[in-house]
């Protein structure tokens, strides 16, 4: 079992959903990633993606292409993130997002052994295709990670049933509108979504883009095994961390939306 497959069977075991964070390599500081990544998990992320920062960040939104514009311009690059996520001592599984560039540009084998090396448990490369993913699926299953592909309301039912057979670990679920009003029922193209993801996959399911509320997080689990908070965080720590009280403002922002992870 990987890690990722133990830490949602742990979270099923309690009565949990898993909170799933995201941190962009490089932001607020490389140097200070370690740290972040631990306040992350004292907080209560359960899984914590790991963004590599990217020129060229198509598939993300405009807080976090700001987030990885940053830490280049700090001068942040691949070997720097992977460095310091080695040195981050957090037992959360370690998932690190970026584009399928950069694993061409050093070899996949070597960028699959890399990301094993760092301690990471999986990768998101999230313009990979599940039609082209072969070579590089092969290259993770040798270095011992998980690869998760992501499914939209857009996706054909063929692009879901080839995205769920590819996936390991989790199935990303993407709410292309975002999901809004705390309290109100799961937005209908995304229960949909997970609905058909369910009707070809029993790996669990985590919904991401716009959540940001502890409500939020406690609508989209009724129906999800897990969400997943970026741009939230993004700007967060981009706006507190270096202030006095910062991480612990951080850790207290997480552990809220934490409870929203368990059942009432």
């Amino acid at each position: 079992m990987s890690p990722l497959s133990e830490r949602f069977a742990q979270l099923r075991t309690r009565g949990e959903k898993a909170l799933v964070t995201f941190v962009t390599g490089g932001d607020p500081s490389l140097d200070e990633l370690p740290e972040i990544l631990g306040t992350l998990e004292t907080g209560g992320a359960d899984v914590i993606e790991v963004g590599i920062p990217f020129s060229d960040p198509i598939a993300d939104g405009p807080t976090i292409q700001a987030s990885s514009q940053r830490a280049l311009d700090r001068g942040t690059r691949l070997s720097g993130v992977f460095d310091a996520v080695a040195r981050a001592k957090v037992k959360a599984p370690i998932v690190y997002m970026g584009y399928t560039n950069m694993a061409h540009r050093v070899g996949f084998n070597e960028f699959a052994g890399r990301i094993r090396d760092s301690g990471a448990s999986g990768v998101i490369l999230s313009d990979l295709t599940p039609e082209e993913a072969g070579v590089w699926k092969a290259a993770a299953s040798k270095a011992g990670l998980d690869t998760t592909f992501l499914v939209a309301p857009t996706s054909t039912e063929e692009r879901v049933r080839a995205a769920c057979e590819a996936s390991t670990g989790f199935v990303y679920c993407v709410s292309r509108t975002g999901v809004t009003g705390a309290g109100t029922a799961v937005p209908p193209e995304v229960a949909e979504t997970i609905s058909r993801i369910r009707t070809v996959s029993e790996l669990p399911v985590c919904v991401g883009f716009g959540i940001s509320k502890p409500d939020q997080v406690r609508m989209v689990c009724e129906l999800a095994d897990g969400a997943v908070v970026g741009s939230y965080l993004v700007d967060l720590l981009h706006q507190c961390w270096t202030e006095p009280g910062g991480p612990d403002q951080i850790r207290e922002a997480i552990r809220a939306l934490k409870r929203g992870t368990s059942a009432p």
